[in-house]
């Protein structure tokens, strides 16, 4: 059964096919967020701060970071989000202590990463495409970390299953070829908006058994993706996630302060015998009921796991 390892300097997450679903935060991306994107261009991290301890407190077992901010005073990603990924990932370390995955198009900006990472983080992403797989392939192979491989090529996304699954094996097996097993690559089949393509779910539970059954490599998606454009967005993203699930999915880059996606993954958890004696969903549901007074799911979240002693119990200083 494949299981890829995941660190921080104290905490191990396991994404596997006998593990809970993986809940791997998707806040801290400055994409089609703007005022966190000018906060980071501006050097103000207060939102940045909010959303790691948010997201841990709310059941995050992994966090993605992603730096990729366009600076008006200097349109060239490649000089200013390698300092800056530096710079994000030291201080959402130094808040919280879940492992971390390093998400970016730039190359630079993952090695930086990468070099200031404590433990064993999540390398997001490589694709199908020669130029992206001889950039990062030598960087998985060189840090001995796990990559999420996305199924695409230089040809584009296509809309056929049989194309995208292709286009992972061909990852797959070029990894081996550096000596990376299958067991470090997370596969994301693609997930398409359901209101765009009526058969994107189906598509999507179809190409995770069968990149289960064939190529024995742990999953991952934008779970938001499948909603994107409908109303009642969360509603669509509780129902996708168990049924992805109990496909084979094993991890999920998501937003975990949305307490019906969480309340769909502990249910599916439960149901799929990952939730021992039912602790977790115990558990979140005393955070549910808590919110019944309007307290917010993600402050409901923050005093439980304060009340329970959870977290560092305060910020570790700084790297400068």
């Amino acid at each position: 059964m494949a299981r890829t390892v995941i660190e921080s300097k104290t905490k191990t997450a396991i994404i596997g096919f006998d593990a809970p679903f993986c809940v791997i935060g998707e806040r801290i991306n400055p994409t089609g967020r703007k005022k966190l994107a000018a906060e980071l261009e501006a050097g103000d991290f207060s939102t940045v701060e909010k959303d790691a301890l948010e997201q841990v407190a709310c059941g995050a077992m992994v966090l993605d970071v992603n730096a990729g901010v366009v600076y008006n005073s200097n349109p060239n990603p490649n000089e200013t989000e390698p300092p800056l990924m530096r710079q994000v990932l030291e201080l959402v370390q130094g808040l919280v202590d879940v492992p971390l995955c390093i998400d970016s198009s730039v190359p630079g900006a993952l090695e930086e990463g990468l070099k200031v990472a404590e433990g064993r983080p999540l390398l997001n992403s490589v694709t199908g495409e020669e130029e992206r797989l001889e950039a990062i392939l030598p960087l998985v192979k060189k840090y001995d970390v796990p990559v999420v491989a996305i199924s695409n090529d230089d040809t584009g996304i296509s809309e056929d299953p049989e194309v995208r699954f292709a286009v992972a094996k061909k990852i797959v097996e070029r990894a081996a070829d550096f000596g990376i097993p299958a067991h470090d690559i997370v596969v994301d089949p693609l997930l398409m908006p359901v209101g765009a393509m009526a058969t994107a779910g189906l598509q999507v539970f179809a190409l995770v058994r069968k990149l289960r059954e064939e190529l024995g490599v742990n999953t991952t998606c934008g779970a938001s993706n499948v909603s994107f454009g409908l109303p009642n967005r969360h509603g669509i993203n509780g129902a996708f996630l168990p049924m992805a699930i109990q496909a084979g999915m094993t991890s999920a880059i998501m937003n975990p302060t949305r307490s019906a996606e969480m309340e769909a993954v502990a249910a599916a958890n439960m149901l799929m015998d990952h939730d021992p004696n039912g602790g977790a969903w115990i558990a979140l549901s005393r955070v549910i009921e808590a919110t019944k007074d309007g307290t917010s799911f993600a402050d409901a979240a923050t005093a439980a796991k304060a009340s329970a002693g959870g977290g560092r119990g305060g910020r570790r200083r700084r790297r400068a």
